[in-house]
C-alpha cells in the first residue's frame, strides 16, 4: 500500500508501531471506567455521561488535535513539543520557550508515574486469584526489567512488544464488542448531549472530568515518540487502535448499566466483562501491555530531552543511538533517573488507586502548552484568522476545563508530579538563561586578520613551544571565521607558539553512517581548518578521527610524520598533538543582580552532574587541556581610590 507521497506502508511498521508508541494511551481502559465509576452509585446518568466524555475525548483531542494536527507540525519527522517550538522560534516572539519548557517538565515528570500506575494496575489484577498476594515487590521487578531494557534500543523493543500489543487489542475488541452485545443499549453515549448532561446536571459531575481525562494521557507521548515510527504509521494504525479503545469502553459500561450499586476498588470492570476462566491469562497480556506503556512514556522522553539539548535548554548528557533510526535514541542518565522516580511513586503510593489521584495534573498543563504552540504553528502556516481562533476556542475551553477537575487531585497526590515538574522547569530555565548570557559573549573574527600574526608566533622562537601541535574544538563550521576565544587563547592570555595549528570542528549529519571530513589549508604546513562531518550512529570519537585525517596528509607528504626536534625526528617518534578546549566562565570583574548570581551558582552545580566536553568529544586518553576563559556578562565593579 502506498500513501499520497508515494511511501510505501508495510505491515511491519504498523506493527512495530503498535509495539511503541501505543502502549501509554493503549492500556487506559485498564483504569478510566474504574476511575469515572468508583465509590459512585452508578447509574444511567453516570455511566453514559462519563462514556460519551470519554468518546468525545478520544475524538477531539487525541484524534483531532494529536493525530491530524499535531503529527503535520512535525520537524524533518520528530515530533514533541520542542520540535514544535524549533518550527516556531524564528518567526515567533521569544517568549513561546516558557510553555515549551513547561510542557518538557511536566511530561518527564508524568513519566514519574505513568509506569507505576500502568504496571501496578495489570498486576493488581492479581488479587483476584489471591487477594492476600504482595504486589509491590513484582512492580519493582518488572521496572528494574524495563529499564535495564531500554539500552537495547526501541526498535528492538517495538518488534519484541508488537505481537503482545496485537493481542491485547484483539482482547480489548472482543470482550468489549462481547458485553456491548449484551447490553447495545450503551451505544446510546455517542450522543455528546449525555456528556453535557453529566457535567451540568450529575451532583460533582464536573469533577468527574479529572477521571475522564486519563483515555488521553499517553497522546502526548504518542505525539514526541512520531520520531521512533513516522506519522503514516501512526495515522494507519490510529484506526486500529481507536476501534479496540472504544469497544473497551462502551463493553465495560455496558457492564456497569446492569448494576445499580457502586463499585469497589477491588471491583475492576476490565476484569469483569471477562469470562472467570480467561482472567490468568487476561492478567498476563495486560502486563504485557503496561510494561509497554511504559515503553511508550520513557521513548517519549528520552526523544523530548534530546531535543532540549540540541536547543541548548537542557545540559549536555550522553546521548546513544541503538538503532540505525535517528529518532530513536537512549539517554542513560535520564533512564536511571526515570527508573529511581518510578521506584519512590511505587513505594509512596503503593496502590494504583492512589497513584490515580496523582495522575493526570501535570500532563494536561503539557497538553495546555502544546495547544498555545499549535495556535502559533496554524498561524504560521498562513491558515485563516477563523480556522486559528476556532481551534483556540475548543481546545483551551475542553483542555482548561480538564485541568480545573484535575486540581481536585493536588493535595490527593497532584503535589508530587507538580513538585518533579517545577523543579525541572527551573532547572530549564537556569540553563536556558545562563547560555543566553554567555552567548553575547560568543564572537567569531575573520581568521584572515590574523595569519600575519600565526606566522609571526610561529617564528619567535623566544615564546617557548607550547606543543608541536596545537589543537583548538572551534565552534565555527568555515574557514573564513573562528572563535574569538581561540584567538583570546592563542595570543592573549598566554600565546601559545606551535609548529602547526589546527582549527577542527565537529558535526552531526542526520544520516546513519556517513563519515566525511574536509581540510582547509591557512597556510601550508604550518595551519590548517578542518571539518569532521560524521553519521549520528557513529560514536563521535573526535580523537580517533583527526588522527586518522592526519595519518592521511602524512601518507600525502602534506604535513611531516616526525617530530620536529632533532632527537626524536632521528629516532623516528611522530609528532606530539595537544589539544585545547575552551570553556567560557563569568568574569570575576563584574557585578551580578542576586538572581543572576542565584542562576550562575546553580549551572555550575548543574555542570558538575553533567557530561564533560573531554568525555563527549572522545579525548579521555589524548594530551588534553580544558582553559576556563573568562567572559563578561555584566557592567565591571568600580573601584575607588581614596
Amino acid at each position: 500500500m502506498k500513501t499520497s507521497n508515494g511511501q510505501k506502508l508495510r505491515l511491519s511498521g504498523l506493527l512495530v508501531t503498535l509495539g511503541i508508541v501505543y502502549g501509554d494511551i493503549g492500556t487506559s481502559p485498564l483504569y478510566v471506567i474504574k476511575a469515572i465509576a468508583g465509590n459512585r452509585i452508578i447509574d444511567e446518568n453516570l455511566v453514559l455521561g462519563g462514556l460519551s466524555c470519554v468518546f468525545w475525548t478520544l475524538t477531539l483531542v487525541t484524534t483531532f488535535k494529536y493525530i491530524y494536527l499535531a503529527l503535520n507540525a512535525d520537524n524533518k519527522g520528530e515530533g514533541g513539543i520542542f520540535a514544535l517550538y524549533a518550527l516556531l522560534r524564528k518567526k515567533s516572539p521569544k517568549w513561546l520557550i516558557i510553555p515549551a519548557i513547561i510542557g518538557c517538565g511536566t511530561l518527564i515528570a508524568d513519566g514519574f508515574i505513568t509506569p507505576s500506575i500502568s504496571i501496578s494496575s495489570a498486576i493488581e489484577g492479581l488479587h483476584f486469584l489471591n487477594p492476600n498476594i504482595k504486589t509491590i515487590p513484582i512492580v519493582i521487578l518488572i521496572l528494574v526489567l524495563l529499564f535495564v531494557f531500554q539500552q537495547f534500543g526501541t526498535n528492538i523493543i517495538g518488534k519484541t512488544f508488537a505481537p503482545a500489543m496485537l493481542i491485547w487489542f484483539i482482547m480489548l475488541s472482543v470482550f468489549g464488542l462481547h458485553a456491548i452485545l449484551q447490553n447495545p443499549e450503551v451505544v446510546k453515549a455517542i450522543n455528546p448531549l449525555y456528556a453535557f448532561n453529566l457535567v451540568l446536571n450529575y451532583p460533582k459531575g464536573f469533577w468527574i472530568l479529572g477521571a475522564v481525562f486519563l483515555c488521553t494521557t499517553g497522546a502526548e507521548a504518542l505525539y514526541s515518540d512520531m520520531g521512533h515510527c513516522g506519522k503514516k504509521n501512526i495515522r494507519i494504525s490510529w484506526i486500529f487502535v481507536k476501534t479496540a479503545l472504544l469497544l473497551s469502553y462502551f463493553g465495560q459500561s455496558a457492564w456497569l448499566l446492569g448494576k445499580n450499586t457502586g463499585i469497589s476498588n477491588d471491583t475492576n470492570p476490565f476484569y469483569a466483562i471477562m469470562p472467570q476462566w480467561f482472567i490468568p491469562f487476561g492478567i498476563g497480556i495486560a502486563t504485557l501491555a503496561t510494561i509497554i506503556a511504559s515503553q511508550a512514556l520513557i521513548s517519549g522522553v528520552f526523544s523530548l530531552v534530546s531535543q532540549a539539548i540540541k536547543l541548548e535548554i537542557w545540559t549536555e548528557l550522553k546521548i546513544k543511538y541503538p538503532s540505525i533510526q535517528k529518532g530513536q535514541v537512549y539517554l542513560p542518565s535520564i533512564n536511571w533517573l526515570l527508573f529511581a522516580g518510578c521506584i519512590s511513586v511505587v513505594l509512596i503510593f503503593r496502590e494504583s488507586a492512589n497513584m490515580e489521584s496523582a495522575y493526570g495534573l501535570a500532563i494536561i498543563i503539557n497538553m495546555l502548552m502544546t495547544t498555545l504552540l499549535l495556535l502559533s504553528y496554524l498561524k504560521n502556516q498562513y491558515a485563516s484568522k477563523t480556522k486559528v481562533v476556532t481551534f483556540g476556542i475548543i481546545f483551551l475551553f475542553i483542555e482548561l476545563s480538564f485541568f480545573i477537575s484535575n486540581l481536585d487531585k493536588l493535595f490527593h497526590g497532584g503535589w508530587f508530579t507538580l513538585m518533579i515538574a517545577t523543579v525541572l522547569i527551573l532547572l530549564m530555565i537556569v540553563v536556558r538563561k545562563v547560555k543566553e548570557l554567555k552567548m553575547k559573549h560568543k564572537d567569531f573574527v575573520n581568521l584572515k586578520d590574523y595569519i600575519h600574526i600565526i606566522e609571526d608566533v610561529q617564528n619567535d622562537y623566544a615564546i617557548p613551544l607550547y606543543s608541536e601541535n596545537l589543537v583548538f574544538l572551534a565552534k565555527a563550521n568555515n574557514k573564513k571565521n573562528i572563535d574569538a576565544n581561540i584567538i583570546y587563547s592563542m595570543f592573549y592570555k598566554q600565546p601559545k607558539r606551535a609548529n602547526t595549528y589546527w582549527f577542527l570542528h565537529i558535526e552531526i549529519l542526520d544520516k546513519p553512517y556517513e563519515n566525511t571530513f574536509t581540510i582547509d589549508t591557512m597556510i601550508p604546513g604550518k595551519c590548517y581548518f578542518i571539518q569532521l562531518k560524521t553519521g549520528f550512529k557513529i560514536d563521535h570519537k573526535m580523537h580517533l578521527m583527526f588522527m586518522k585525517v592526519v595519518e592521511m596528509m602524512q601518507k600525502e607528504g602534506t604535513i611531516e610524520k616526525f617530530s620536529h626536534y632533532t632527537s626524536l625526528n632521528k629516532n623516528k617518534i611522530p609528532s606530539g598533538f595537544k589539544f585545547i578546549i575552551l570553556t567560557p566562565i563569568m568574569s570575576a570583574e563584574v557585578i551580578l543582580k542576586p538572581t543572576e548570581q542565584l542562576m550562575f551558582t546553580i549551572y555550575k552545580w548543574i555542570k558538575k552532574v553533567s557530561l564533560s566536553k573531554i568525555e563527549d568529544f572522545g579525548l579521555e586518553l589524548s594530551n588534553v587541556e580544558e582553559e576556563l576563559i573568562p567572559i563578561k556578562v555584566a557592567p565591571r565593579g568600580d573601584i575607588k581610590f581614596s
